[in-house]
């Protein structure tokens, strides 16, 4: 695994070795931030699921004024500070150990507002997917123009609209694919 891009380009990140996660792959990441543009430089961008981190350091080598990493597992969060310290990122990247519902409540009660917020629940616990889309849905985290984007299994049917969240793109890669959310207009 690597950074794709921006400040820390081309440099190694530790991988998950024997953590039973799954890394979003390089080209999936690249074609990700390749979307997403320059909108990333200065944004507040909230990886969850963080696993290795990679989303999130990505995010911060391309310019992300500031970083929030949720994990829950103590193991792989301990690799996100590995991964951190390797590329001496001391500022502008927090890590939260808790469940992604858990972590988005904290970042609420900070009254933040996040341009990104991109999700990848492990593949097999489809619910997780829904009870987040369903949590940002009715949450005030999300900046007026900003992106909820989601990680899943190809095939997997996601809603095309919550109450408040549209579905506006989906991007198929392998057996993966990213759904993109917005502020629906009536919303």
């Amino acid at each position: 695994m690597r950074v794709i891009a921006g400040k820390f380009r081309s440099r190694r990140l530790k991988g998950p070795g024997t953590l039973r996660i799954r890394p979003t792959s390089d080209r999936l990441r690249e074609t990700l931030f390749n979307i997403l543009g320059p909108a990333v430089e200065d944004s507040l961008f909230i990886d969850l699921y963080a696993g290795t981190g990679a989303i999130g350091i990505e995010a911060v080598s391309r310019g992300a004024r500031e970083v929030i990493l949720v994990e829950s597992n103590a193991r792989a969060a301990r690799l996100i500070r590995e991964n951190l310290a390797t590329l001496g990122i001391r500022a502008g990247a927090e890590l939260i150990e808790a469940d992604a519902l858990a972590g988005l409540q904290k970042i609420g009660t900070r009254h933040l507002i996040a341009d990104f917020i991109f999700l990848d629940p492990p593949y097999e616990e489809t619910e997780e997917h829904f009870r987040v889309l369903e949590f940002l849905d009715t949450s005030h985290l999300i900046a007026p123009h900003g992106v909820v984007i989601v990680e899943h299994r190809s095939g997997m049917e996601l809603p095309e609209r919550l109450k408040r969240l549209e579905c506006t793109r989906e991007v198929e890669q392998g057996d993966a694919t990213l759904s993109f959310y917005r502020l629906a207009a009536a919303a």
